[in-house]
């Protein structure tokens, strides 16, 4: 996995019985001294009385722990008071580097209250061994937070990151280089750089709506200054998304961006970053290179003290990579592999959202079919191992037969919708979407001989509804071999996660017994799948695991791209991978613009030699298809 949590988290909590860190102990910044890591972390106090204030207040300090492991902190205590002008309000979130012989904590320096725009800068404590603070010294004579500075010269500068304009936005991420250290306590070298902050500015933000925040202090790798950074989606709306992201910098020119993720490495998940002193919140301070992997340290719900592992390897050398060094599906082709057919009224107006299955060096396509009334029905497209058609149905193989697939409202949208095959004990499943246009669709399922569904002869067993109804449930299939002794059906129950049910036997639902909801997979905030996903084609084995195609849909363009979970092949339930990055995302003209724009929705994908191949609808009018080498596919878990 690329990120895992630290099984012991939150590893830093407040603690009541000092006052001065009761509330919270949260954006902590990691250094190595003498074979032991120490953390410089903001405190925030019980409410007290504060003299220089004349208020009572929670206020925030510097706190110190120190450890052998990163992970079990001890001896904690005060390093950073807020005991003048410019910071007697609080001092925030520090950001520690050695450099050249001393330690330089920055932090955000609070001279007023209320908080504005106007008291929030930067402040310097500088130390020599980490017990006492030799002197302090305001920074910015402007509003700006979160500064650190790189461990060493660079083409003979002193370089620093920081937060411009931080509460006056839109936030500016700052890289500046300086000829000495006295220019660092320079304020009208600052107020220089302020008034031409748009030539320091890196251009992460994505959209108006967004914020970001220096994280991290730099850590020098093999292939550029790696930085972790504060991404917040929607920051100006009532919900903001907080995630963690990070860029690559070049190791002789800093201001130089390499490259960044387009997606979070880390967002608010679990419960210890979901509620707290400001729930959900994730929020990077720190980082330790620790030789295959970072030690990322971060706040959780601005509470506690967090800690991730990343592994080093994955991001630099697997999503630090240009596009077209990504694992990618290529398309057969740049023409859609099935249309519809205008003589034919069953699926005159779409073909689209395919199954497949792989019998005899044959592929047998199970494509969903819309009339020019938009009833939804099934045909069948038989092609070699070249991709060659041999055969394409006449008629509809499978047509709506149940109440929950007749036509309720003239003109809407009904019938038989989405197939996904499984061959299980020489019995074709069929898996599909239920719909009259009037009740919520429902998962059902139908079931044909091997013997028959090669011969073409029809012989389709009564559909069973699988879902409870009043609950809209899409996206069905099942494990191609039983789990447990129990089949495992994959869906989506009301909402936008992927969920599993166990079960006997099909028997269940014939006895008013209905898919569970038990959540599988879920959406990533800020990413490409961060609105719902939903399973794509029916899972099949590898070595490493069981490979589940799924579709996401983002939230900021809408958009449907393909993904993949790799889960362990005893235990399904646990996922041991996910792509980082989409594997197809639509981009051709059949793609873009059909009956829903945006598109790319496969339902099938077999392998053979060696490769994967997929089968999708195209923005729900065409059929498609694409491939991957295994290795390749594989290659891109992280």
């Amino acid at each position: 996995m690329l990120v895992t949590r630290c099984q012991h988290n939150p590893i830093l909590l407040p603690d009541k019985n000092n006052a001065w860190e009761g509330k919270g102990v949260f954006n902590a910044s990691p250094v190595q001294k003498d074979n032991r890591i120490f953390i410089l972390y903001r405190a925030l106090s019980l409410k007290h009385f504060h003299n220089l204030t004349n208020l009572e207040m929670e206020i925030s300090s510097i706190g110190i722990a120190e450890s052998s492991d990163g992970i079990n902190f001890e001896n904690r205590r005060q390093l950073v008071l807020p005991d003048l002008d410019w910071d007697k309000y609080g001092c925030e979130d520090p950001r520690v580097t050695f450099f050249e012989g001393k330690y330089y904590i920055f932090y955000t320096a609070l001279s007023g209250y209320p908080f504005s725009k106007e008291n929030i800068k930067v402040g310097c404590a500088v130390s020599s061994d980490l017990k006492k603070v030799e002197y302090k010294k305001l920074i910015t004579p402007f509003n700006a937070k979160a500064m650190t500075l790189f461990p060493e010269r660079i083409g003979g500068k002193i370089w620093t990151a920081l937060t411009i304009d931080t509460d006056t936005p839109p936030a500016r991420f700052c890289i500046v280089g300086l000829e000495s250290m006295e220019q660092l306590f320079d304020h009208n070298f600052w107020s220089a750089i302020y008034n031409n902050k748009d030539k320091y500015t890196l251009s992460l933000l994505k959209g108006s709506k967004d914020h970001l925040e220096v994280g991290s202090q730099p850590i020098k790798t093999e292939k550029g200054w790696l930085i972790f950074y504060s991404y917040i989606y929607n920051y100006f709306t009532d919900h903001p998304d907080f995630a963690i992201e990070a860029v690559l910098l070049s190791l002789d020119n800093p201001t130089v961006v390499l490259n960044r993720l387009e997606y979070p490495l880390l967002t608010a998940e679990e419960y210890y970053e979901s509620y707290g002193y400001v729930p959900n919140i994730v929020f990077p301070s720190g980082a330790l290179d620790k030789k295959d992997k970072i030690y990322l340290y971060y706040s959780s719900a601005d509470t506690g003290v967090s800690l991730a592992f990343v592994n080093k390897d994955l991001l630099l050398n697997k999503l630090f990579r240009s596009r077209t060094q990504r694992p990618y599906f290529k398309r057969v082709s740049d023409e859609p592999l099935l249309t519809p057919r205008s003589g034919y009224e069953w699926e005159s107006q779409a073909v689209f959202n395919p199954a497949a299955l792989l019998i005899e060096d044959k592929i047998y396509v199970v494509y969903r079919a819309m009339s020019a009334d938009n009833t939804s029905t099934m045909g069948l497209a038989i092609y070699n191992k070249d991709l060659k058609l041999e055969y394409r149905s006449e008629k509809p193989i499978y047509w709506p037969r149940t109440d929950q697939e007749q036509k309720l409202v003239e003109g809407g949208n009904s019938g038989c919708e989405d197939p996904r095959l499984v061959l299980y004990d020489n019995t074709v499943y069929m898996f599909y979407t239920a719909y009259n246009g009037k009740e919520e669709p429902r998962a059902a399922v139908s079931t044909i001989s091997l013997e028959d569904f090669l011969c073409r002869n029809w012989n389709w067993s009564q559909p069973l509804i699988l879902s409870y109804k009043n609950i809209s449930n899409k996206d069905v299939s099942m494990f191609p071999e039983k789990i447990n002794n129990k089949f495992l059906i994959i869906h989506r129950s009301g909402g936008i996660d992927m969920d599993i049910s166990y079960h006997t036997s099909f028997d269940d639902f014939k006895n008013n017994i209905f898919l569970e909801e038990q959540i599988w997979v879920h959406p990533r905030t800020g990413s490409w799948d961060s609105e719902k996903v939903g399973l794509a084609s029916t899972p099949f084995k590898t070595d490493l695991g069981w490979v589940v195609l799924y579709h996401g849909v983002s939230s900021y363009d809408r958009n449907y791209r393909l993904g993949a979970v790799l889960a362990d092949l005893n235990n399904p339930e646990k996922i041991i991978g996910r792509t980082f990055y989409p594997l197809l995302e639509p981009e051709l003209s059949w793609e873009r613009e059909g009956i829903v724009n945006n598109v790319v929705f496969p339902c099938g994908s077999v392998v053979l030699d060696d490769k994967v191949y997929i089968f999708y609808g195209g923005a729900d009018k065409v059929v498609g298809a694409a491939y991957i080498s295994l290795d390749r596919l594989l290659d891109s878990f992280c």
